[in-house]
């Protein structure tokens, strides 16, 4: 069998497991193309039959790498990197960076906007406001960081929610700290008491009522953390 498949790894690196259950052994003269750089793989994937290896890990699922003739490995990589020895591409790939860059800059910008707004704090704690959303975004929002920001699945206002409220189980509660019994939906109910305190704690600065700081896991959160910028 040499088509192109989606399988799982078995405890034999030479064998895998197809979508209908069977082991296949790895055809002769194939290789195992590492995951990490997607041109590559797409040209593997394009220049002939493949095998993608993947691995699912809870709700997530990662890439193994790909096998494929060796022959078809050798030849796209000797064709990339010509490419990318070329003045051309170098210069659209710091044009590439460049953008990603600015991308970057503008949607911390405005997942900080967002946090703001769904906070909606009274006048009397728009200082406090101010640095949460700094504090959100700045968590949140970095390229790889695997947050709920970082989807497109939701509209941007529901993973401001989803961001400030994991903020918050992590900062104003002792959430790192519990020990949870290891029951299937445990950690979800858990999850959700904390963030029922953690709306209550927001809803109190969402009111221009002056409280103690010193008694309230928000303030005193923020307070360990420098002044947000102008």
């Amino acid at each position: 069998m040499s088509d192109s498949l989606t399988v799982s790894p078995t405890s034999d690196p030479r064998r895998v497991r197809a979508a209908d259950g069977s082991i296949l052994s790895i055809p002769p003269g194939w290789a195992l193309l590492p995951p990490g750089d997607a041109g590559l793989t797409r040209r593997v994937k394009a220049a002939g039959p493949s095998w993608t290896v993947v691995e699912k890990k809870g709700r997530k699922i990662f890439s193994q790498g790909v096998w494929a003739p060796e022959s078809h490995i050798t030849a796209a990589r000797a064709v990339l990197e010509g490419e990318r020895a070329t003045p051309a591409y170098a210069k659209r790939r710091e044009a590439d960076v460049r953008r990603r860059e600015r991308e970057q800059a503008e949607y911390e910008v405005d997942f900080a906007n967002t946090v703001l707004r769904f906070l909606a704090f009274a006048p009397a704690f728009t200082a406090q406001a101010k640095k949460l959303a700094v504090a959100v975004a700045a968590h949140a929002t970095p390229v790889g960081s695997g947050t709920v920001a970082r989807t497109e699945r939701i509209p941007i206002e529901r993973r401001a929610e989803a961001a400030v409220i994991a903020w918050m189980r992590h900062q104003t509660t002792a959430y790192d700290n519990l020990k949870i019994a290891r029951v299937k939906g445990a950690r979800r109910e858990v999850r959700r008491e904390l963030a029922e305190v953690s709306r209550a704690v927001l809803d109190l600065h969402r009111r221009d009522v002056p409280h103690a700081p010193a008694a309230c896991p928000l303030c005193t959160a923020l307070g360990r953390l420098g002044a947000p910028s102008a």
